[in-house]
């Protein structure tokens, strides 16, 4: 599962392309401004951005460029009507890693998607194994020494992100960031809960959880 930012201001457009990405599992954040996408890749975490070429106040082009000033490795897809070779040279430049032609085959975005969050330098297996846990991806499955354990959505995308960064400490707003929308009304409280979730569904009696409190900082998941 990633977090997707859509800039599109065409509401039918950005409408399909949200339920696309929904329907493939993904958490999806969609805005008609091209200034509000900008501000949102400014100050959000994301694992994709798909941009639309023309967009009020400022274009897809010019989110990409200031995006690639900053140094930011964020896969982009840039979407237009445009379809001449020098147009596809601009978008290229500014850093977009892929170009899709409008109208476009929603089963072609999915792969193009698909295949730009499976970039070599951030590659992931879809499916993890820690301990007798295992999750995967693809299939949306979680077993515990071979027995299927049923995740809702939320529970699903936390355990998902803590075991692909296992070890490492994530403060209460780190993962609301990582794992939620980005202005969603998802509270501290509410986090917690779902980490309570987790850990009645995978913990063992008189073992140690499997997502460790951090005292005053947050949560790790421990290999």
């Amino acid at each position: 599962m990633a977090k997707i930012l859509v800039v599109e201001d065409d509401e039918v457009c950005a409408g399909v392309i949200q339920d696309l990405l929904l329907h493939s599992g993904h958490t999806v954040e969609v805005v008609a401004d091209g200034a509000e996408g900008l501000d949102r890749l400014k100050f959000y975490h994301y694992d994709l951005a798909v941009l639309d070429w023309e967009l009020p106040n400022v274009t897809g082009v010019a989110i990409c460029s200031e995006v690639r000033q900053r140094g930011n490795p964020l896969p982009i897809l840039m979407l237009t009507g445009k379809n001449s070779i020098p147009d596809k040279e601009k978008g290229f430049s500014a850093g977009a890693d892929d170009y899709l032609t409008k109208p476009f085959d929603g089963r072609e975005l999915l792969m193009r998607v698909k295949a730009m969050l499976r970039r070599p330098a951030e590659f992931v297996p879809e499916k993890i194994i820690t301990g007798d846990i295992s999750l995967d991806s693809a299939s949306r499955i979680v077993t515990k020494n071979g027995n299927e354990i049923v995740l809702l959505p939320k529970e699903f995308a936390l355990l998902e992100f803590l075991l692909k960064h296992p070890n490492q400490v994530f403060e209460l707003e780190t993962l609301l960031n990582r794992v939620w929308p980005s202005e969603s009304d998802t509270s501290a409280d509410a986090l917690r809960k779902v980490i309570e979730r987790i850990r009645k569904k995978l913990d063992e009696p008189g073992k140690a959880s499997i997502i460790e409190t951090v005292h005053r900082i947050g949560y790790v998941l421990r290999t």
